[in-house]
């Protein structure tokens, strides 16, 4: 990447930084354009060269942090041994969780938008450092699994849906459980919603023993 790409990466970034801690403290509606360009320290004019307006900023930085949240959670499930891909998929539900959790500011700009619309805008690119991008990845390790998923989007979809919308009432007003009591009966419902999804291959050696 060459010095003006770079240039442009942390202009946009400075953008988006500024934008979420405006929209944070002040709120979408009372933040202005001209707010996000003076505390970020650039040209109004800049502004109109990454954003089509407050709004298309508002939708890209909400797929921006959602983006930021999937490749950290990848990140962690690297360094990490799994019994089974249930308990890969699980634990990427608990790492986003427990940063949400301990983060409310980014759970209420986030909100019930961490949704699949956003979930594939903030997967169209590969994420930084890697060279699979998320989305994939977890395909991958469905494979290894030996599973196969007639209506994968569909199941992401739900999981995503279900995980975001359930836990922002959980950890932003303990209701109708905390999120710590909530955990073990989302974790069983996540198990019954792959269950229900993926169908089981039978492995090279179950299939030479059977022929």
């Amino acid at each position: 990447m060459g010095k003006v790409d770079i240039n442009k990466k942390q202009k946009k970034n400075a953008l988006l930084q500024t934008a979420f801690d405006l929209f944070r403290d002040k709120g979408f509606a009372k933040t202005t354009i001209s707010d996000i360009v003076s505390d970020a320290g650039l040209a109004k004019g800049t502004f109109y060269l990454y954003f089509k307006d407050k709004y298309d900023l508002r939708d890209k930085l909400i797929a921006h942090k959602a983006g930021q949240l999937f490749a950290d959670a990848h990140h962690a499930l690297l360094d990490q041994k799994f019994n089974s891909f249930e308990d890969q998929i699980i634990a990427v539900a608990d790492y986003i969780i427990g940063r949400l959790n301990d983060d409310h500011g980014l759970l209420t700009f986030i909100s019930k938008n961490l949704s699949w619309g956003i979930f594939k805008t903030a997967f169209e690119n590969t994420l930084p450092d890697e060279s699979l991008q998320f989305y994939d990845y977890i395909f991958e390790q469905m494979k290894k699994n030996s599973y196969v998923c007639p209506e994968p989007e569909l199941m992401l979809f739900t999981i995503i849906e279900l995980v975001g919308s359930t836990c922002y009432s959980c950890i932003l007003y303990g209701q109708p459980v905390s999120v710590e009591e909530y955990l073990p009966y989302l974790h069983t419902v996540i198990r019954q919603i792959l269950a229900g999804f993926l169908v089981q291959q039978p492995t090279q050696i179950e299939t030479k023993t059977a022929s």
